[in-house]
């Protein structure tokens, strides 16, 4: 039989494949309706964002400490290490379905020696074969498409995980400044009170007052004095986390992050002199989670059309071409020469619905996404919204309790120099000084708040990599 006929197989499948369109729905990216501009923002201090600025936005906060915390969480950190191994796999995944679309050709070579009637004889083989299988019904490409949108959503996820690693540092760090500044506080009080307890004590040795008023000076002093092992777990657990974040052990990082015995101002970040903000559209651009769950988006509908593509039927092509010689020297001009050329084609005849449902599931897999995208973009618009409304409100409040404190501080001084007169009784004494810890601590806590809104008002912007490709890495880090 003739294989003419059979050598016009691969024109014929080229020219259907050619003629043919991938089947399943052709992705198209959604567009969210969202507002024009924010809602209640504090227009003091605000100015329009360059996105290229918020790729390293701690820089504003200038604080070199910080920064250079910063470059070793970004060089070392292990949730960042394995976004980078994720993205890795994601990027293989997407070269094995591009490699799907083409041939693959093997070559073979061997010997074999046997023996007939006491005549050996030596035989030497080699050869080629090929296999494709032309994608006539678009399920590779699909299965391409969906690689390609898992690789965008990997490399998002990678810069996701570093807008949420760039703001754990610093939120970290300013809870250990304010635990540090907060500690302060605390001994600052101590010392006051055990001042005003000798007050008493002289006082009552004088017989001016009764042991009541030492009692009660005591009692205040030794609460204070409680409150400071609670305030120093709070500030190590804020230095331990920082510690792994950077990707250090536990301690390793308490000489440098230590301050000054009495230190209580200055330890905090500076803020900047005005805040930028971008509007709605641009967030949902700048935020890689949005982007992430976009591309997951895509993904999903590509694979409704790979699973469409397994309904219809698959051709394949083979051949082969191969030398059988009883020599070496006669491979070039005595060799056997054999050849094959085969076509094939397959398809579901029955298969009980099976086929079509996973159609069904991918669709609903399709529309899941599809609510999770429209989940992240409402979840990114909240996120601003929420943090442009604390950082007004906590400007409110450390200027509230500014005023607070400086008025406690008169008023406890007053107090204690009266009643070192014999004008006031002690209980205004005590009253005056618990209130002076309790503003002063309350004081703290609104300044490291203010620091922590728009560390929140920059992670919901998307602050910490750069949407032109150049992400936040290290001064000196490497290409991810």
């Amino acid at each position: 039989m003739s294989i003419e006929p059979l050598r016009r197989v691969p024109v014929l499948m080229a020219c259907l494949l050619a003629a043919c369109a991938s089947v399943g729905p052709d992705y198209r990216a959604p567009q969210p309706v969202v507002p024009a501009v924010w809602q209640s923002v504090p227009v003091e201090g605000m100015r329009q964002a360059d996105p290229q600025a918020l790729a390293r936005w701690w820089t504003q906060l200038a604080d070199p400490q910080l920064s250079a915390l910063m470059d070793e969480a970004l060089e070392a950190n292990p949730d960042l290490k394995s976004a980078r191994a994720a993205l890795r796999a994601a990027r293989g995944s997407r070269d094995l379905a591009s490699a799907r679309r083409f041939p693959t050709l093997n070559v073979s070579a061997g010997t074999s020696r046997s023996s007939a009637l006491g005549a050996a004889r030596t035989l030497y083989e080699a050869g080629f074969d090929a296999a494709w299988e032309p994608d006539v019904f678009g399920g590779t490409r699909r299965a391409l498409e969906a690689a390609e949108a898992d690789l965008d959503a990997g490399l998002a996820d990678l810069h996701a995980t570093q807008v949420s690693l760039t703001a754990e540092v610093a939120l970290n760090y300013v809870e250990l400044r304010a635990f540090q500044a907060r500690l302060a506080i605390a001994r600052d009080n101590l010392a006051s009170q055990s001042e005003t307890l000798q007050i008493t004590d002289w006082r009552a040795q004088a017989g001016l007052v009764g042991s009541l008023d030492v009692e009660q000076a005591r009692s205040n002093r030794e609460t204070t004095r409680a409150v400071i092992p609670s305030l120093d777990t709070g500030r190590a657990e804020a230095e331990h986390r920082l510690a792994l974040l950077t990707g250090h052990t536990p301690g390793s990082l308490h000489e440098r992050l230590v301050v000054a015995e009495g230190v209580r101002s200055g330890l905090l970040p500076q803020l900047p002199e005005a805040t930028g903000l971008l509007i709605p559209a641009e967030v949902l651009r700048q935020r890689p989670d949005v982007r992430a769950a976009e591309r997951r988006l895509a993904a999903e509908t590509a694979r409704v059309g790979q699973a469409e593509a397994a309904l219809y039927p698959s051709f394949s092509l083979s051949g082969s071409i191969g030398l059988q010689a009883l020599g070496l020297s006669t491979f070039s001009g005595g060799g056997q020469v054999a050849r094959s050329l085969a076509a094939a084609v397959s398809g579901p005849l029955f298969d009980a619905g099976r086929l079509r449902a996973q159609v069904e599931v991918q669709d609903a897999v399709r529309e899941q996404q599809l609510a999770a995208y429209e989940k992240a973009v409402l979840t990114a618009l909240e996120d601003v919204q929420n943090a442009l409304v604390a950082l007004a409100n906590s400007r409110q409040r450390r200027e509230a309790l500014a005023s607070a404190a400086e008025a406690a501080r008169n008023a406890a001084l007053l107090a204690r120099y009266q009643y070192a007169s014999g004008l006031i009784d002690f209980q205004t004494v005590l009253t005056t000084e618990r209130s002076l810890l309790s503003i002063e601590d309350s004081l703290a806590s609104a300044e490291a708040e203010r620091v922590t809104a728009l560390i929140q008002l920059y992670k919901a912007l998307g602050g910490g990599w750069s949407a032109d490709g150049s992400e936040a890495a290290p001064q000196s880090g490497k290409d991810t």
